[in-house]
């Protein structure tokens, strides 16, 4: 009996994570599609023959042909994609010097290695590009018309021995200004306060009509929940509950268009900082997950809702755009680092140092799976 329940339960367990996978599907394609069109887009506008779109990798489960010749393809693998031009090796973009040098001059007109260096680069850079674009169109879109709910800075209780408490706050403050930046919600000021964990801040505070100064350092704190551990920084206050304090508010397009562009710098700045301090050894590296945990996160946002596993998406765009955009060898930064020298040599690489390149990126590239995916299965064997 105890065999057949502990059977039972793995079987729901299994379910339960089975129900993960179409979010996970839909997030990554769709981000993943972006990133492969913004090249693909900027490929075809410098002239270069497209072989080959694929969503996945591995074999073809289905695809077409386009009038230009391109093969669109969904193949079996489904964590990542690639363009794949008429000279490359392989899906990573890697020269064919001998296809290239055995191509007739019509032919090679299509080639992306005989493109100017500047229309290469362009190519490169617009993957990552793209996915910022992706994410800004969707921040957008929620700004314009889901509207933006926001609650006013105002302390509605205070932690008994919290900093909050020791800085001299009191019930009813309104928060206006920490450390000469303007507040005008409870999220941004969440943000600031996150990511100030032992830093001195000088608050400005609205006490009835009067302004107040207050020094508060924020205390480190971790939070456990089903994402896994995420350590911020914490005053301890909690926000008013008071319906004349919440706000839904939408914006036109051109005020959203900047707060989403000011959305995606902020994802953007906080994923570098949490990466420099992992560097410096201020921060564990147990928040850095792979496809299982991104496979988690949109079944649980999934259950929130479709506007909620649209954000997510927005915020894995940002993350793939920039990851990409790291000078490793394989990743579009690494091209793109091997373009840089090639601008300054004026000439590129040899064919034998950008070989070890692409072999020191590929071991780079799998080194990082593989830990991501054994902090993955840690988070999952303590859940």
């Amino acid at each position: 009996m105890e065999i057949i329940a502990k059977l039972a339960g793995f079987g729901d367990t299994f379910l339960s994570y089975l129900w993960y996978l179409p979010p996970f599907l839909f997030v990554l394609t769709v981000v993943v599609f972006f990133h492969e069109l913004g090249h693909f887009l900027v490929a075809r506008w410098c002239g270069v023959t497209v072989k080959t779109f694929s969503i996945g990798f591995g074999k073809e489960i289905f695809g077409f042909n386009d009038r230009k010749g391109t093969r669109w393809r969904l193949s079996w693998i489904p964590l990542g994609g690639y363009v794949k031009f008429l000279d490359d090796e392989n899906a990573a973009s890697v020269p064919d010097r001998a296809a290239l040098e055995a191509m007739t001059e019509e032919e090679r007109a299509g080639a992306f290695q005989d493109k100017p260096l500047a229309h290469r680069a362009a190519v490169v850079a617009a993957g990552p590009i793209a996915n910022f674009l992706l994410a800004i169109v969707i921040f957008a879109f929620m700004f314009t018309f889901i509207g933006q709910r926001t609650t006013a800075p105002r302390v509605d209780a205070i932690t008994p021995g919290g900093a909050a408490a020791e800085a001299g706050f009191q019930t009813g403050d309104l928060v206006t200004d920490i450390d000469g930046e303007p507040i005008e919600s409870f999220g941004e000021m969440q943000r600031i306060v996150s990511e100030s964990a032992d830093k001195t801040l000088r608050i400005v505070v609205l006490r009835g009509d009067t302004e107040i100064v207050l020094e508060a350092t924020p205390k480190l704190k971790e939070i456990k929940d089903r994402f896994g551990t995420r350590r911020h920084g914490l005053l301890g206050i909690r926000r008013s509950a008071s319906p004349d304090d919440w706000i839904l508010q939408k914006h036109d397009p051109f005020t959203a268009t900047w707060m989403a562009t000011k959305e995606t710098y902020f994802v953007v700045s906080r994923t570098l900082v949490y990466l420099y301090r992992v560097i410096i050894g201020r921060e564990p590296a147990d928040q850095l997950g792979g496809p299982l945990r991104i496979a988690q996160v949109s079944g649980e946002v999934a259950n929130l809702g479709f506007l909620p596993l649209l954000n997510l998406a927005a915020i894995l765009s940002v993350s793939i755009g920039l990851i990409n955009l790291f000078p490793i060898p394989m990743l579009d930064g690494g091209h793109l680092m091997f373009y840089g020298i090639e601008a300054v040599r004026g000439r590129p690489l040899s064919e034998r140092s950008q070989e070890i390149g692409f072999r020191i990126g590929l071991a780079v590239v799998l080194m990082l799976m593989i830990f991501a995916t054994w902090n993955d299965l840690i988070h999952f064997s303590s859940l």
